[in-house]
């Protein structure tokens, strides 16, 4: 599991937790075809989130 504030900084969309809550504010951020903006939101394997044409997938580090 990871949240969406973090994945936006792992996979270098955000520099921080701040720029991250400024992208879930002021851009399109969709997580499974739905719009959301919650910094929090707990993602898993699977997850799709699509940010302004940018798409991550979530997986699993085993």
């Amino acid at each position: 599991m990871i949240r969406l504030g973090q994945l936006l900084k792992l996979s270098g969309l955000a520099e921080d937790g701040v720029h991250a809550k400024e992208i879930l504010a002021n851009e399109h951020v969709f997580v499974n075809g739905e719009r959301d903006n919650r910094r929090g939101r707990q993602l898993v394997p699977g997850d799709e989130v699509n940010i302004d044409g940018t798409k991550l997938r979530v997986v699993s580090g085993g």
